[in-house]
């Protein structure tokens, strides 16, 4: 399975793929329209985390043993049997918050855009590359095949 990998040392904490998250998952695809025009803005589903001069993009991991999953009361929250990918289904969530709070990564978030339900990493709903990695400028977010 392909996943979002981090490389720190070349994150400059530009958040520009908190930017292009935000455009991907909004209705118009638009940069300007995105932040400027439409009534609700998406919740981005990457967060840039800093410390000093230390920064990273903090994203779903789409982990193996997914403790998000198995916390979900409803089901909303599952593995995508072809990709691997962790998924979540904004119909079948009830807003518990289970799964943010079982997350290790903390990689999970309220969708204050979508009321009582959550937002993470979707790998850009499998379009080939997301756009974060597709608009990091130093290379700091890569697609990596890991075992």
């Amino acid at each position: 399975m392909k996943r979002i990998v981090a490389r720190e040392e070349y994150c400059i904490g530009c958040r520009l793929c908190e930017v292009h998250c935000v455009v991907q998952h909004s209705r118009t695809k638009n940069i300007i329209k995105a932040f400027k025009k439409e009534r609700v803005r998406p919740t981005a589903r990457i967060h840039v985390e800093e410390s000093g001069p230390e920064s990273f993009s903090l994203q779903c991991r789409h982990c193996d043993e997914p403790s998000c999953v198995y916390a979900c009361l409803t089901g909303a929250m599952h593995k995508d049997e072809l990709t691997g990918a962790v998924v979540h289904d904004p119909e079948r969530c009830i807003g518990c918050w289970t799964c943010l709070l079982f997350c290790p990564n903390g990689a999970i978030a309220k969708d204050a855009a979508h009321g009582k339900v959550v937002a993470k990493c979707d790998l850009c709903g499998g379009q080939g590359t997301p756009a974060c990695v597709e608009n990091c400028p130093n290379e700091a977010l890569v697609l990596e095949e890991v075992p």
